[in-house]
């Protein structure tokens, strides 16, 4: 995988907004890269999937922010949000690199955003 990236020019913040998560998908994809025992991958497959999970991730994390946001300030439920929500920034600002090791720790990152996201 190349060092750079593409940056999406968003200042609205619509792709976040507008649109709605595919859970089932990557719920399955998260169940999938899980199971895995002994994957052999090409570190290119691994890259892709990490890429697939770290996309989703970062749209799960902003549903979590816009939720959270709405909880009234005496909520206990928000500290809680906003300490995940700090480790999954940190976890996401990791490079990707290809292994399944990397894939299965955006899998874990989607499946506890998710978990997060349903307490909300």
């Amino acid at each position: 995988m190349s060092d750079t990236y593409t940056v999406l020019h968003d200042p609205h913040g619509l792709v976040d907004a507008e649109l709605p998560l595919d859970r089932a998908p990557h719920e399955a994809l998260v169940t999938a890269v899980l199971a895995w025992q002994d994957p052999d991958l090409t570190p290119r497959d691994y890259q892709q999937i990490a890429l697939q999970l770290t996309g989703h991730a970062r749209a799960v994390a902003a549903d979590v922010q816009r939720h959270v946001a709405a909880l009234p300030k005496n909520d206990d439920r928000g500290a809680l949000t906003d300490v995940i929500l700090r480790e999954a920034a940190g976890r996401l600002s990791q490079p990707i690199q290809g292994t399944a090791r990397c894939a299965q720790n955006r899998a874990r990152l989607v499946r506890a955003l998710y978990e997060r996201l349903d307490r909300l």
